[in-house]
């Protein structure tokens, strides 16, 4: 898989829709801080969306999608001067997967909730903006159009099913909003996620995702990026933050921890899986790297 596919495999995001909402007039609707990461789309209309701590509020527009990463309470509104309801005066009331506010008629929204299985959240979450706003996202691509419209409709239908298509067309957006962002952002995009954005770094990242266990060097990797070894890393460096030989350490470790959480597989078959010889110098990289032995790890997430 790619470096993208496999930080989201390893995460194994689980999507919650929350609800719909059909807004009508002026309004300002205010939410309380949230875990893992909401998604949202403007089916119709447009609001202003503002997040604690963000000094600027941004313009969502029919056919935006954004993500909200952080966490943070948040506010959706017509008009922003305008007194906000809190949420669960309109959301409990929601009908059939829509809540409705003035009326409805003028705004439409779908939002939802992406959780996530593994440890390792922070990867995707540091990595990211605190809004991640696409514009017009659903004219740019196809498939997310035509995943944003059948979400509507299961939402709004509710029919045999509707969970279950809810839940893979929520990942399909998840990554379809993640490629579009990186492709508009290339420039100012960093960490891991910049590097996807660079081409001579992403074959560098897909190298050592898809053979982790191997002997990497510098130069075999500048060789890969068609660059020299000394611009290589200043490169590499610059972008995600970290050495790329640092980068793999924290992805092998990353990978071992999933194991060890996930699987029964000797320590020593891990260890052996993401490049080390020697069972003793991967606990010892794996204490530093993850803050207790491999198997303190273990025992902790069973």
């Amino acid at each position: 898989m790619d470096p993208l596919s496999d930080v989201l495999s390893l995460l194994r995001p689980k999507s919650a829709i929350s609800a719909g909402l059909d807004a009508g007039g002026d309004w300002a609707i205010c939410f309380p801080p949230h875990e893992g990461i909401k998604f949202n789309a403007v089916m119709s209309g447009s609001c202003w969306v503002k997040v604690d701590g963000q000094s600027q509020a941004q313009r969502i527009d029919a056919g935006d999608c954004f993500l909200l990463t952080r966490g943070r309470p948040f506010q959706f509104a017509t008009d922003l001067s305008l007194p906000a309801i809190e949420s669960p005066a309109i959301y409990d009331r929601a009908v059939d997967g829509i809540a409705t506010c003035n009326g409805g008629g003028d705004f439409f929204l779908i939002g939802g909730r992406f959780s996530f299985e593994g440890d390792h959240a922070a990867l995707l979450f540091d990595a990211l903006p605190a809004i991640l706003h696409v514009r017009d996202a659903s004219a740019q691509a196809g498939v997310l159009r035509w995943a944003l419209e059948q979400l509507a409709v299961e939402l709004r239908t509710q029919r045999s099913g509707s969970a279950l298509m809810a839940e893979h067309l929520s990942q399909i957006m998840l990554l379809q909003v993640l490629r579009l962002w990186l492709g508009a952002q290339a420039a100012d995009a960093s960490g891991w996620l910049g590097a996807l954005s660079d081409p001579r770094l992403f074959r560098v990242m897909a190298a050592m995702h898809a053979e982790p266990g191997r002997k990497w060097s510098v130069a075999e990797l500048a060789s890969i990026a068609g660059m020299s070894r000394t611009s290589f890393a200043e490169r590499f460096r610059k972008v995600v933050g970290k050495t790329p030989l640092d980068y793999l350490i924290q992805w092998r470790m990353r990978l071992a921890a999933d194991r060890l959480r996930r699987t029964g597989e000797r320590v020593g078959i891990i260890a052996a899986s993401v490049g080390y010889e020697s069972e003793a110098a991967f606990s010892t990289t794996f204490r530093r790297m993850m803050g207790s032995s491999p198997g303190r790890y273990r025992s902790a997430a069973s």
